[in-house]
């Protein structure tokens, strides 16, 4: 298994009820997800982050394989939503991806 964790900065320039909606509509995208492309075994997105939080969201992924992960980044559907509700609103982003066994 392998785990693919981002977390996620909005622009400054969104307003508290941009940010909401960006939030919402990012975790419905990519939740939305789940069945839809191959190895990808749990999808869930965290929107609701403690003011200590220095990220906005946190996406939180599991996939089969590294190969999986891989075809997941260039899955029309995936690239879908990160070109049109992720990518524009998103002034920083950080990924860590690493092996689990359970």
């Amino acid at each position: 298994m392998v785990k693919h964790v981002i977390l996620w900065q909005l622009k400054d320039e969104l307003s508290d009820a941009e940010k909401a909606a960006v939030k919402a509509g990012i975790k419905e995208g990519l939740e939305g997800l789940a069945g839809k492309i191959p190895g990808l075994v749990e999808v869930h997105v965290n929107i609701n982050g403690l003011p200590s939080s220095t990220a906005d969201l946190m996406l939180d992924t599991t996939f089969e394989s590294a190969e999986a992960l891989k075809g997941y980044s260039t899955h029309p559907a995936h690239v879908a939503v990160a070109d049109g509700k992720v990518r524009p609103y998103t002034k920083a982003r950080f990924c860590l991806d690493y092996e689990v066994s359970y």
